[in-house]
């Protein structure tokens, strides 16, 4: 059974080389122009450009997102499991999911990953391990949030959705298809059809339906065509990548307008 889902339109706010003004202005502006979901990533130092330029914390950072926006969906592509303990994970986004809801339903997405950036474990004291080691405490990680959510006073305001990235085809994906809501597959089309049918294996193994899975990816070095490959094998939602010091909101505006000819807006 297929999921019929709308295409939605992310953007990665990368909290790289900007001053914090410029992100909230640059998030004001993305929502207004109807994008349906701002990320940022949890590193804590830049990725690319000046290793120590200006470089600001993910979670604090999607807390006020969540309070200055109103509409659009909010979330870290993705949280580095390593760097926080996996129940105060969940009471974290618990309240964002609150402060985000202002009464009504959250919007908070509780992305994670198992970490990766080595500099990141290295100055901010955390044991960087192996690969094998980091996917293992994330898949130790996911059921105590996920029971956390069970426990916490007040609950989440609703489910909170998991999303996982990555694409490592033995752990990773038995993870997505045990956990996720939404699956960020970093992938070309040939590479997604492959890995969406290994997802399929994993869910068998696990008693899981993947087409329940939204597959999510990025598509800021992507051509329309590309894209629309990807979302012929069931991809509908789309990121782009913005960084400081300037966003250049001008490259989200085609992909919107694609999203809405493909949802027949």
């Amino acid at each position: 059974m297929t999921v019929d889902r709308p295409v939605r339109i992310a953007v990665q706010i990368q909290p790289q080389h900007a001053t914090y003004e410029t992100i909230r202005a640059a998030a004001a502006t993305l929502e207004g122009m109807g994008v349906d979901v701002l990320f940022n990533w949890d590193h804590f130092f830049p990725l690319r450009g000046e290793p120590d330029g200006l470089h600001f914390e993910s979670w604090t950072m999607l807390a006020a997102l969540a309070e200055q926006t109103s509409r659009v969906e909010i979330g870290a592509l993705v949280n580095c499991n390593s760097y926080r303990n996996a129940d105060l994970q969940a009471d974290m986004a618990r309240t964002i999911d609150h402060i985000s809801a202002k009464g009504g339903t959250g919007r908070f997405i509780f992305g994670t990953g198992s970490g990766w950036f080595e500099r990141d474990y290295d100055e901010y004291g955390y044991d960087f391990g192996t690969v094998g080691g980091r996917l293992d405490a994330l898949a130790d990680a996911l059921p105590r949030i996920e029971a956390r959510w069970e426990r916490l006073n007040p609950a989440p305001t609703r489910k909170i959705p998991v999303l996982i990235g990555g694409g490592g085809e033995k752990k990773t994906l038995r993870i997505v298809a045990r956990h996720a809501d939404i699956w960020h597959s970093f992938s070309d089309a040939a590479t997604l059809e492959r890995k969406l049918g290994i997802l399929a294996e994993h869910g068998h193994a696990v008693g899981r339906d993947v087409s329940e899975i939204e597959i999510s990816t990025e598509v800021s070095r992507m051509t329309e065509a590309q894209a629309g490959e990807l979302h012929a094998l069931g991809a509908t939602l789309f990121t782009i990548g913005l960084s400081g010091p300037d966003y250049d909101v001008s490259r989200v505006e085609p992909w919107l307008a694609w999203r809405d000819r493909l949802n027949g807006a």
